[in-house]
């Protein structure tokens, strides 16, 4: 009985580590970004003068998934989709654009976030990531990427992956495809995330990159 306990107990204390192992060093996916997406000026673009997408160019599966470059970016990268016009998938809301949170009550520094959209793609990019994932909840559309972590002071690069499918007009993300965290919705031409345990952030339109 003892020798019994002694192997769950193992195998308990085992899975959490094998997890933050796999998070570490579990092999990135191919990075088939072009490298001139992080080579433009991305501060010259109006983000409010969004492409009409009415099938008249490149559909979304046209472009290769897009990724964080090693693990996070410096200067803020061209956009993914440039140049897709595919309608959005149906039952998807159009939150393409730019936006700035607003201060939040636990005083976090205001961030921007860019949105695209085309077909069933919807990729974010912001905090020094690019992710970059499809809208139908499959695992073969998940973002499969990175993000830096830090903890005290070391900072490591862990492997994210995440699914996304649209809810009442909502966009819900999935950890690992299974785990319900931040979803995404517009409100009085505002967007709003919820994050579990985080509350409810704001963002406003912008149409350029801040200065700073």
């Amino acid at each position: 009985m003892k020798r019994f306990l002694l192997s769950i107990c193992g195998i308990v204390l085992a899975i959490p580590i094998l997890f933050v192992l796999a998070l570490l060093f579990w092999p990135r996916p191919p990075d088939l970004t072009s490298a001139s997406i992080f080579e433009g000026d991305a501060r010259i673009i109006n983000y409010c003068e969004l492409p009409v997408l009415d099938g008249s160019g490149l559909l979304a599966n046209d472009f290769p998934q897009g990724h964080t470059p090693n693990c996070g970016y410096q200067s803020f990268p061209m956009p993914i989709l440039a140049g897709c016009t595919e309608p959005l998938a149906e039952g998807a809301t159009d939150m393409r654009g730019l936006w700035l949170s607003e201060p939040g009550p636990d005083a976090r520094p205001p961030h921007v976030e860019r949105i695209e959209q085309c077909g069933n793609r919807f990729v974010v990019t912001t905090l020094g990531v690019v992710h970059d994932l499809t809208t139908d909840g499959s695992l073969s559309g998940s973002s499969n990427d990175v993000r830096p972590l830090k903890v005290g002071g070391m900072n490591f690069c862990i492997r994210t992956t995440a699914t996304t499918q649209w809810i009442d007009g909502r966009l819900q993300f999935y950890a690992l495809g299974l785990v319900p965290v931040v979803n995404r919705y517009l409100e009085n031409g505002q967007l709003k995330w919820n994050y579990p345990n985080r509350g409810t952030t704001t963002f406003n339109r912008i149409c350029e990159l801040p200065s700073d």
